[in-house]
């Protein structure tokens, strides 16, 4: 709105003074406003290439192993007993008697030997060639247009 006449004075809305001219002028203004808008695009940029490889390698590996080995010993007794003696054991040996009839005029039993079995353990080192695998990966990219950077 302009008012025209006296412009220290308001005009009165519902009427305006006799000597003041009211023109109306409208002013159009385009408010302008810019939009973005954003979409995605898959876009292959190169290609890769997994490959696994199985290697062998033969390693020598140590094992611990027992064994029992028995040494057998023959001791000469030489004695007559009265009743026949059953098998005995000492620590590890087992003393196992061996006896003999022999005619006299009396039969008495002759203790002739005695025969010791000793048991022991044998502690050895072995070596044995275990054949062992291991996988490796290797990943190569190739990319689809070697001329632009990815």
């Amino acid at each position: 709105m302009n008012y025209e006449a006296d412009s220290t004075q308001l005009p009165n809305q519902t009427q305006p003074p006799a000597a003041a001219a009211w023109t109306e002028q409208t002013h159009r203004f385009d408010v302008i406003q810019e939009q973005v808008q954003v979409d995605k695009e898959v876009v292959e940029t190169g290609v890769v290439h997994i490959i696994k490889r199985v290697n062998e390698e033969r390693q020598i590996v140590g094992l611990p192993t027992t064994r029992e080995e028995i040494t057998v010993e023959r001791v000469a007794v030489n004695r007559y007993v009265e009743t026949p003696p059953s098998v005995r054991y000492e620590g590890d040996t087992m003393i196992v008697p061996v006896l003999q009839e022999v005619i006299v005029t009396q039969k008495k039993i002759l203790l002739v030997e005695e025969v010791y079995v000793t048991k022991h353990k044998v502690h050895e080192y072995q070596s044995q060639e275990v054949l062992l695998r291991k996988e490796s990966i290797v990943v190569e990219r190739t990319p689809v247009n070697p001329d632009k950077p990815i």
